[in-house]
């Protein structure tokens, strides 16, 4: 007995759920990539993997996830679930975990399932760890959920041994999406959930669906060229627009950067940022602090660009370059230009390594 309640024993839930979050008539790809650990989980507990799919008119969404690699997928289709809203998701999802007692529960740390995680630990009473890096299950069968802490200087492993589901959200890009075989086969099974008018809390008047004016986002982005402090003001990130519209790529931001107002918040990487994994990394005139790494260091190639040799990111770079970032980005935008001029792809001019 804790706290006045008696716990339920953890035998009687079995399982691994995944938070399938729907956007716009497509599978958000942080739940594809959940798809892949979790599958992987399933099988270190000899469990089933089951998605959660709640939405309007989202079935071929659930035929389509199983391909990731899911043994089920509930949906619970209802016009109230059309759009995200806290309240009747969370209700969804609380009734759906009480019905069928899965022993892990996985979200996507998108603003959702940011949402969606905090309000069942509540309603639950069980534990969620936040932005985890890397699971494991210990040999009593608890979910090992690990996360940075300390500012990203050492990796916390939170247990929750005495509670049910154990939950955990994961930001995007830190797993790697499994293939999809359309083959695959598994069961779309219907479930419904009582929802009216009191459930809901907040009313749609209009939805429009965010786009960056004049190119990618730098998750979407193949290459990605971010700037630190170093830039000196926010008039330089002008510069760096102009090598990624080149690259095909997208802008992004250290901390101290967007902290200073140069850039907006949501082009941050890093611990409180976000998660990056391109083909070509550009870090210009950032140091490197380890909340910056944490958001970046998966990226396949990372090129540093600094006037500092003794900056900590250059540990990690596979190419570095020591010099003053307003003589170098011009320089590389001259070059990337004469290249084109030449009628040589941007591409083939890459290190062969870096394609």
């Amino acid at each position: 007995m804790t706290d006045g309640h008696v716990l339920e024993d953890k035998s009687h839930f079995h399982g691994v759920w995944v938070f399938l979050e729907a956007r716009v008539g497509a599978l958000r790809d942080v739940s594809q990539q959940l798809i892949g650990e979790a599958r992987r989980l399933a099988d270190l507990r000899g469990a089933p993997l089951t998605g959660v799919l709640p939405g309007h008119r989202v079935e071929p969404l659930a035929e389509k996830a199983i391909g990731f690699g899911l043994d089920r997928v509930i949906v619970v289709d209802d016009p109230l679930l059309e759009i995200y809203r806290s309240r009747p998701y969370a209700k969804v999802m609380a009734t759906l975990i009480r019905r069928h007692k899965p022993e892990i529960v996985l979200f996507g740390a998108s603003k959702n399932g940011r949402d969606l995680g905090g309000r069942l630990h509540a309603i639950l009473e069980t534990g969620l760890a936040a932005d985890c890096v890397k699971f494991d299950i210990d040999g009593d069968g608890n979910l090992d959920m690990i996360r940075p802490s300390f500012g990203g200087k050492s990796l916390a492993h939170i247990l929750c041994k005495k509670h049910r589901p154990q939950m955990a959200s994961v930001r995007r890009n830190v797993f790697v999406a499994p293939p999809h075989h359309a083959e695959r086969k598994g069961e779309v099974v219907r479930e419904t959930v009582e929802l009216g008018p009191q459930d809901i809390d907040a009313t749609l008047i209009e939805f429009q669906e965010f786009t960056k004016e004049g190119g990618l986002r730098p998750e979407e982005a193949d290459v990605v060229v971010s700037g630190g402090y170093g830039l000196g003001e926010a008039k330089h990130f002008g510069m760096l627009q102009e090598l990624a519209d080149r690259l095909g790529g997208a802008v992004a931001a250290s901390r101290k950067a967007v902290d200073s107002g140069w850039v907006p918040k949501m082009f941050q990487v890093g611990q409180t940022g976000m998660t990056v994994c391109p083909k070509v990394y550009i870090a210009i005139g950032i140091s490197g602090a380890v909340q910056h790494l944490a958001g970046m260091q998966e990226s396949e190639k990372i090129v540093v660009i600094n006037l500092d040799p003794k900056a900590p990111l250059f540990e990690i770079a596979d190419y570095g370059l020591v010099g003053d970032l307003f003589e170098v980005v011009p320089e590389l935008i001259r070059q990337l230009d004469a290249i084109k001029g030449a009628g040589v792809a941007v591409s083939s001019a890459l290190p062969a390594e870096a394609h």
